[in-house]
């Protein structure tokens, strides 16, 4: 029996997604499969949409497990809430066909970067956006973004210890806009490489802040090499926020947030 579990967390206190062998290193995944195995009665694995960095986190996170020993809804649901830490909630609980993989059957991501544009840090945010406090131009970051769109080599925007067999995507979408202190960049693609998110936004905070040009983020992308690029924003701005499904696997669709303000 294949169970899907949609999972939502608040990433300041982990060290990523992905389960490592380093004691210190507490994991989204390792805390999750702590509290689904004893619900399970025996070890659970999770295979998970994408896997997210230190620091960053998930409002739409989507992920799968096998299991042989049927429970209700509600014991995957409630019973692995009430255990789990607060940092991290189970949302929705469903049983999946065989075939539904919480990775592979995936056809786009869709992740959010919140930056807060003020001179002055935020308490309550603290951990949950990226903090900017020279003004941003919106505008010039939402125009230089369009460059980016469709199918395209993104070497220049790849973490050097990203393994994947190619730098090719395919962005849907990419939209920045502001509603008062926040400065929101929303992209989707049908994959991201290790850090492509954060360094897109690296480079459009410098043109938003003026130091490039809104031709710059085109200009990196023909060179496909990352030394030209520019810095890695801070992940604490990073959530995923959805992950589309063909509509035969029944997945449901969260709302997109954090909201805000947007």
């Amino acid at each position: 029996m294949r169970i899907a579990l949609g999972i939502e967390y608040n990433g300041s206190c982990f060290n990523g997604w992905q389960s490592q062998k380093s004691p210190n290193a507490v994991t989204v995944q390792e805390t999750l499969e702590q509290v689904l195995s004893g619900i399970a009665d025996h070890p659970v694995s999770l295979a998970c949409a994408g896997r997210t960095d230190t620091g960053v986190h998930a409002t739409a996170q989507v992920v799968h497990f096998e299991t042989p020993h049927p429970r209700p809804e509600k014991a995957w649901l409630m019973g692995a809430n009430s255990m789990l830490p607060d940092t991290v909630s189970i949302r929705w609980a469903r049983q999946a066909s065989d075939d539904f993989h919480a990775r592979f059957s995936a056809t786009a991501r869709r992740y959010r970067y919140v930056i807060y544009n003020n001179p002055l840090k935020p308490a309550i945010l603290n951990g949950l956006v990226t903090r900017h406090h020279f003004p941003l131009n919106a505008d010039a970051m939402h125009e230089a973004a369009q460059a980016l769109l469709g199918e395209n080599d993104f070497s220049s925007y790849r973490g050097a210890a990203c393994q994947s067999s190619t730098p090719m995507r395919f962005v849907e979408e990419i939209r920045v806009n502001r509603r008062k202190d926040f400065v929101c960049i929303d992209i989707q693609a049908n994959a991201f490489l290790l850090h492509m998110v954060r360094n897109i936004a690296g480079v459009l905070i410098d043109i938003g802040e003026g130091r490039k040009p809104a031709t710059w983020a085109g200009d990196l992308l023909d060179l496909r090499d990352r030394t030209q690029g520019g810095v890695t924003a801070p992940p604490h701005g990073l959530y995923l926020v959805s992950v589309r499904y063909p509509e035969e696997f029944l997945v449901p669709v969260d709302p997109v947030y954090p909201p805000f303000g947007l």
